[in-house]
């Protein structure tokens, strides 16, 4: 068994948890501590007893809570290197717990293998995963401004996939944004449009994924009903015809369904 929950998702704060029942690890801490533990113990998973935390990169959005999850629990923090060296510099004495692990590399903790990957986005290191126990596979992939081989691959053969749809296109280029924000937010270092997200939802479906999970949405820019639209309109139109297969949006500020694979 493996399982998935968001505990936050958006541009405010990411969070999620990934469990084997034995073994449990949080995918970045962009929220408070505070929350992070209530979000656990409604799912009565103890904070003490996650075996690590697998940062993506060092935006505020997925990293607000770990310096006081860091002084709390001193849980193991896996991250690339250049990302590393960032947390260290903002985080006191994480150096001590840091593990970091070159994107294309894997790794084990407890029961669940962990396989990363590179992707484009405007942070030091930034990388994507994968965690698999067993035959069951979960990929993880937001905060990127171009789908790449390397994240192709890197879901290969994911049953479950968390993938981003931050926004609408049309919205961004017509909103109040300055227009350099608008160029890093539909940059290549930036952030997958509903369109761009359905379209690496759909290679994942095409390669056997049944859970899709859109992630990481705008608040300005995009709306949950408006992202699973867009998606569910290219799944629809070119993925299999399969009432098993499930699609969801993340819900921005509180804990998501159990998905389990």
């Amino acid at each position: 068994m493996l399982t998935l929950t968001t505990l936050a998702s958006g541009s405010s704060g990411n969070c999620a948890l990934l469990s084997d029942g034995e073994t449990h690890l949080l995918l970045d801490a962009g929220i408070s501590c505070r929350r992070i533990c209530t979000a656990l113990a409604g799912l009565n998973i103890p904070p003490e007893s996650i075996a690590g935390v697998l940062i993506t990169h060092e935006h505020s959005d997925h990293i607000s809570g770990l310096a006081t999850l860091h002084k709390r629990f001193r849980l193991p923090v896996y991250t690339s290197p250049g990302t590393a060296r960032q947390l260290c510099y903002r985080i006191a004495a994480l150096e001590d717990v840091v593990r970091p692990c070159a994107p294309g590399s894997s790794f084990t903790v407890g029961g669940l293998d962990v396989e990363t990957f590179p992707i484009s986005h405007d942070a030091a290191e930034p990388m994507g995963f994968a965690v698999s126990s067993g035959d069951r596979k979960a990929a993880l992939v937001t905060d990127l401004g171009v789908v790449t081989q390397a994240v192709r691959d890197g879901m290969a053969g994911a049953q479950l996939v968390l993938v981003e749809a931050n926004h609408d296109v049309e919205w961004v280029r017509s909103g109040p944004y300055p227009y350099y924000l608008k160029e890093r937010i539909l940059g290549q270092r930036g952030h997958l449009s509903n369109e761009d997200g359905g379209a690496l939802a759909l290679g994942a479906v095409q390669g056997g994924a049944r859970t899709v999970v859109l992630a990481h949405l705008s608040r300005e820019n995009n709306t949950p009903q408006r992202a699973f639209d867009a998606v569910n309109t290219i799944l629809s139109a070119y993925g299999p015809d399969d009432a098993a297969l499930t699609l969801a949006v993340a819900p921005r500020d509180q804990t998501g369904p159990v998905y389990t694979v």
